[in-house]
């Protein structure tokens, strides 16, 4: 099962299985010194998220509209909370097949942000690679 994300005014997806739930932001505390793409910490049941702009990860440029209110994706990854901020999650899809290669060059960021291109019932998306969202643009990130 796949998670629909909307993100850079895309659709794509995120493995369902390691998503935590969605929630709206309510609070963001800036941190000094973080990379570009982290917005900062938020709180989720009094744990911790570290807040990523998924746009930014991506290398394509800043989420544009105020954080406050946005939707994100929570999901943990090594031990540690993070809320992926996305404009918009809202339909779980069956993949109807295992993720392929990408295929048609899906431009800068994307490339480096999607693990391959997977079927699913509202067509073919990308399916993004968390590791590589919470790292960040220019990372390289083990496999």
């Amino acid at each position: 099962m796949l998670l629909v994300v909307v993100l850079a005014g895309r659709k794509a997806a995120l493995p369902a299985g390691k998503v935590n739930s969605v929630i709206e932001l309510a609070e963001v505390t800036p941190v000094p010194r973080a990379a570009d793409h982290i917005l900062g910490l938020s709180a989720l049941r009094s744990r911790p998220l570290t807040v990523v702009d998924c746009t930014a990860a991506l290398g394509l440029g800043q989420y544009e509209a105020g954080w406050q209110g946005s939707r994100a994706v929570v999901v943990e990854h090594e031990g540690h909370l993070y809320a992926l901020l996305v404009d918009g999650a809202d339909d779980i899809v069956a993949a109807l097949d295992e993720p392929g290669p990408l295929g048609a060059d899906p431009g800068p960021g994307w490339r480096n942000g999607a693990l391959g291109r997977v079927e699913t019932e509202a067509g073919a998306l990308l399916l993004l690679d968390i590791p590589a969202l919470i790292a960040g643009p220019g990372a390289v990130v083990a496999a």
